[in-house]
């Protein structure tokens, strides 16, 4: 079942998006295709910050490697920290 509602329009703006529920903590696979359908909705020149569940651990150890392999060249990523609550914080900007 999907949590995340990107409303289907695509978001031309910076935003966030918060996979921090239990959820996603409890389900990696639903958390990588919501993390990637909200980099979908995101409108180029623009960035999401993908907050996700401490839990889980630091994003490079199971997010990038995903949305690389389905975005390729399209995207950039930087992780930018650590939230006071646990999560963790991947800033993805959609070049093309």
């Amino acid at each position: 079942m999907s949590i995340y509602n990107g409303g289907g329009r695509m978001k031309e703006n910076n935003w966030s998006v918060s996979f921090e529920m239990e959820e996603y903590e409890n389900d990696q696979a639903l958390l990588i295709e919501e993390a990637g359908n909200a980099v979908e909705t995101t409108a180029k020149g623009y960035y999401v910050n993908l907050v996700t569940p401490a839990g889980l651990g630091h994003p490079d150890l199971f997010l990038r490697d995903a949305l690389d392999e389905r975005f390729g060249d399209t995207i950039e990523m930087k992780f930018i920290d650590q939230c006071g609550c646990g999560g963790y914080v991947l800033r993805v900007w959609k070049l093309k």
